[in-house]
C-alpha cells in the first residue's frame, strides 16, 4: 500500500516539475527586430534632388557609378561580377544557406525507407528473403521546427545582403582606385609640362652661367629644382602602378597580365542626395543583414524553448521473410504495425536551461550589433556630406591660389631675365606654382572618393528584397 502510494506521489511530482518547466517557458520568442531611435534628417548639408531622371533611374538599378560619367569605369565595373573571388565566396555562402534553409524544410515532411535482403545458408543451402517498409512523421506541435525554418530563412536573407555588402565593397574599392590612378596621371602630365619648363630655366641659367652674368649657385638650385621634380614624377608613376595592381586584383586579374591605357581623367563629382536616416535601415546592405541576424536570434530562442517540449513521433512499418521473393509478396507473409512515441525528457543537468540563456544571450548580442551597425552607417553619411561641403569649399580657394601662383612664377621668371629678380625668387615661385597646381588636383581626387565613399554609406541605391513583406 505505502509502495502504490509512493509511486502515486513520485508520479504527480515529475508531472508537476514538467508543467511547471512547461509553463516557465510558455512565453514566445520576439518577433519584431529592436527599435533604433534616428533622427528625422542629416546635420550636414544636403543636396535637395536628383540631377536628371537617368541618374535617378542609374541609382535605383545599382548603377551608381554611370553617375560620374566615366566611360573607362563603366565599362570596367561590369568584371567585378565575374572574376573577383572574395564576391565568388559571398555567391557560394549563399547558396550554402540557401541549401540549409530546403534542409530545415524537409524535417517537416515525413521519411519513408526499404529494406530487401537476401541470402543463403546451411547445407544444403538454402535461400531466404525479406523487404521491410518504413514510415515515420514527427508532427511540429510545439513550433521547433517551424522556428528553425524561420532562423534559417532569416540567416538567408543575412547572406544575401552580406553579398550585396561584398558587391558594393568591391565596387566601391574599384572607383576610389580608378580614380587615384587617373588622378596620378594627370599628375603626372602636369609634371611633364613643369620639367620641360624647368629644363629650359636651367638652360638659361646655365648659358648665363657661362656667360659670365650669374652665379654657379643658380645653376645648382636650378638643377636640384628639376631634379626634385624628376622624383616626384616617378613617384606618382610608382603610385600609377600600384593602383593599377589593385584595380586588377579586384577584377579577378593577374597584376602581371593586366594593363590600363592612360586616359582623360573625368574630374565630376555628381551630386548623391541621401534619403532619409530611417530608410538606412533597408538601403544599407550591412545594416539589413544585421537586422536579419536579430531575427535569427530571435527565431533561435524559440528552438531553444521548444527543447522543454515533449517529443512526439508516428511510426508505421510494414515487411516479412519468406524462402521465394514470389512467396515475400504475398499477403499471408507480410505483416504491418503502426506506432506513436512520445518522450520527454525529465532530468538534464540544466542543459536546456543553459541553452535557453544562451541563445538569450546571442539575441541581446546580435541586437546590440544591429543598433551599432545603424549608428555607424548613420555617422558614414554624417562624416561624408560634412567632407563634400568642406571640400568643395577648399578647391574654390586652391583653384585660386593656384591661379595666383602661376600669375607669381610667370612675373618672376620674367624678373630674373631681366636681371632684376634673384634666381632664389624663382625656385621659390615655381615650386609654389606646382604645390598649388597639384594641391587642386588631390582636393578634386579628394571629392570624388568623398562621393563614392557617400554612396557607399547609402547602400548604393540597394533595398531589401524583404522590404515589402515588412
Amino acid at each position: 500500500m505505502h509502495a502504490d502510494w509512493g509511486r502515486f506521489f513520485l508520479i504527480k511530482a515529475v508531472c508537476l516539475a514538467a508543467t511547471l518547466a512547461l509553463a516557465a517557458c510558455s512565453a514566445p520568442a520576439p518577433r519584431e527586430s529592436p527599435r533604433v531611435a534616428v533622427g528625422p534628417g542629416w546635420r550636414g548639408v544636403a543636396p535637395e534632388g536628383w540631377v536628371s531622371t537617368e541618374h535617378y533611374r542609374a541609382w535605383q538599378e545599382g548603377r551608381w557609378w554611370e553617375l560620374f560619367g566615366d566611360d573607362g569605369l563603366t565599362a570596367l565595373m561590369p568584371r567585378v561580377e565575374i572574376g573577383n573571388q572574395n564576391l565568388a565566396a559571398a555567391v557560394a555562402r549563399v547558396a550554402q544557406a540557401q541549401a540549409l534553409l530546403r534542409q530545415a524544410q524537409a524535417q517537416l515532411a515525413p521519411t519513408l525507407g526499404l529494406q530487401l535482403g537476401t541470402q543463403r545458408s546451411g547445407d544444403p543451402a538454402r535461400g531466404s528473403a525479406s523487404l521491410g517498409l518504413s514510415a515515420s512523421w514527427a508532427p511540429d506541435l510545439w513550433g521547433r521546427l517551424a522556428a528553425g525554418i524561420r532562423q534559417q530563412g532569416a540567416q538567408v536573407q543575412a547572406s544575401e545582403a552580406n553579398l550585396a555588402a561584398a558587391r558594393l565593397s568591391a565596387q566601391a574599392s574599384l572607383a576610389q582606385a580608378w580614380f587615384a590612378l587617373r588622378e596620378a596621371e594627370a599628375e603626372g602630365a602636369l609634371l611633364e609640362e613643369i620639367i620641360e619648363g624647368y629644363r629650359r630655366a636651367l638652360a638659361i641659367t646655365q648659358n648665363n652661367y657661362d656667360a659670365g652674368i650669374v652665379a654657379r649657385t643658380d645653376v645648382l638650385q636650378a638643377q636640384s629644382t628639376l631634379e626634385s621634380a624628376l622624383s616626384t614624377r616617378a613617384g606618382l608613376q610608382r603610385s600609377r602602378d600600384t593602383y593599377e595592381h589593385a584595380i586588377a586584383l579586384l577584377v579577378g586579374e593577374v597584376p602581371s597580365n593586366f594593363a590600363l591605357a592612360e586616359a582623360r581623367w573625368v574630374r565630376t563629382a555628381p551630386e548623391v542626395p541621401p534619403a532619409l536616416p530611417s530608410e538606412l535601415l533597408l538601403r544599407r546592405p550591412d545594416v539589413a543583414a544585421a537586422e536579419r541576424a536579430v531575427a535569427a536570434a530571435n527565431a533561435g530562442i524559440g528552438v531553444a524553448r521548444a527543447a522543454w517540449y515533449p517529443a512526439i513521433s508516428l511510426s508505421a512499418g510494414a515487411g516479412g521473410a519468406a524462402a521465394t521473393l514470389a512467396q515475400l509478396v504475398s499477403a499471408p507473409t507480410l505483416a504491418w504495425s503502426l506506432g506513436a512515441t512520445l518522450a520527454q525528457t525529465l532530468l538534464d543537468g540544466g542543459a536546456r536551461s543553459a541553452a535557453l540563456d544562451q541563445a538569450v544571450a546571442a539575441q541581446q548580442v546580435a541586437t546590440a550589433t544591429y543598433r551599432q551597425s545603424v549608428l555607424q552607417a548613420i555617422g558614414e553619411v554624417e562624416d561624408q556630406l560634412t567632407a563634400l561641403v568642406a571640400l568643395d569649399e577648399q578647391i574654390a580657394h586652391a583653384s585660386a591660389a593656384a591661379d595666383a601662383a602661376t600669375g607669381a612664377e610667370e612675373r618672376t621668371l620674367n624678373s630674373y631675365r631681366a636681371g632684376i629678380s634673384a634666381f632664389t625668387a624663382v625656385v621659390t615661385a615655381q615650386t609654389t606654382s606646382l604645390n598649388a597646381r597639384r594641391s587642386v588636383m588631390q582636393l578634386q581626387l579628394q571629392r570624388q572618393q568623398a562621393v563614392v565613399a557617400l554612396i557607399q554609406a547609402l547602400g548604393g541605391g540597394w533595398l531589401a528584397p524583404w522590404a515589402p513583406a515588412q
